[in-house]
């Protein structure tokens, strides 16, 4: 899944934005359910450092878990 078309931080006004995801094993895991987990990427101010959005990679490994 894709982000959606931010163009400008809601806390600064900045358009300059960045994309980034944590480093090493910190993906999003599975709650009661054994596998893997998925990567978390941010949609970040590159200006004031707010952390627009946030959004796992692979979103169907998630489905049947709620």
């Amino acid at each position: 899944m894709e982000s959606t078309k931010v163009s400008d931080c809601p806390k600064c006004g900045s358009t300059e934005l960045g994309k980034g995801q944590h480093s090493g094993y910190s993906v999003m895991s599975v709650v009661n359910k054994l596998g893997f987990g998925s990567k978390v990427e941010y949609i970040i101010c590159t200006e004031c450092g707010f952390v627009i959005e946030g959004y796992v990679k692979k979103p169907k490994r998630f489905k049947d878990t709620y």
